[in-house]
């Protein structure tokens, strides 16, 4: 079998990523024994699970180094501690966004009566006339254009308009009226209609 020129950089690089496909399969199903790295984390934890023990020289104890423990058991003092801790805390709701203000609430004296609000008379009804303008001749006195649903009087000074309403005064910009009912009086402005 002959290898061209032209291919021999192809087949090199082929040949060379088989070699490490084969490395990295070994490596991976025959581990090796455990690395120098892993043995000394696996005596250091175990060295920081021990208690602490205490020496006996002349009838004083003395502790051992400090030395802090990462001990698994179950400590019941500390968790006898932390039962009978009771929690007072400010009274504000860490879950919530807003801090809700108290509302003080004002006791009223019921001994004392309240002075009773003199009613007054309802106000009377409006005058629901619109004034649209005015209706003149020459040599006779003016007259005014006005509505109420839909109908339209033509009314002078003086005039009752639909039986109720009386047209006191006529001025260019509005119309004064009075309700012969409830003698109540309201000027009523000119609209543009």
């Amino acid at each position: 079998m002959q290898i061209g020129t032209e291919s021999r950089n192809k087949t090199i690089a082929a040949v060379s990523l088989t070699v490490l496909a084969l490395g990295l399969v070994v490596w991976r199903l025959f581990p090796s024994s455990p690395s120098p790295s892993a043995s000394t984390a696996i005596t250091s934890s175990a060295a920081v699970a021990t208690p602490p023990t205490r020496h006996v020289t002349s009838g004083k104890k003395s502790a051992s180094p400090s030395v802090r423990t990462l001990d698994p058991t179950l400590r019941l003092d500390w968790l006898k501690q932390s039962e009978d801790m009771k929690y007072e805390g400010s009274g504000r709701n860490i879950f919530q966004a807003k801090v809700e203000i108290p509302q003080v609430v004002q006791k009223v004296n019921t001994d004392q009566q309240a002075a009773p609000v003199p009613q007054l008379p309802p106000p009377p009804p409006p005058i629901l006339l619109k004034f649209y303008g005015f209706a003149s001749k020459a040599g006779e006195p003016r007259k005014v254009f006005l509505s109420k649903d839909g109908d339209v009087f033509i009314a002078g000074e003086g005039d009752i308009i639909d039986r109720r309403y009386r047209v006191l005064r006529i001025t260019p910009v509005s119309v004064e009226v009075e309700d012969v009912l409830s003698n109540n009086r309201q000027s009523i402005p000119l609209t543009q209609g």
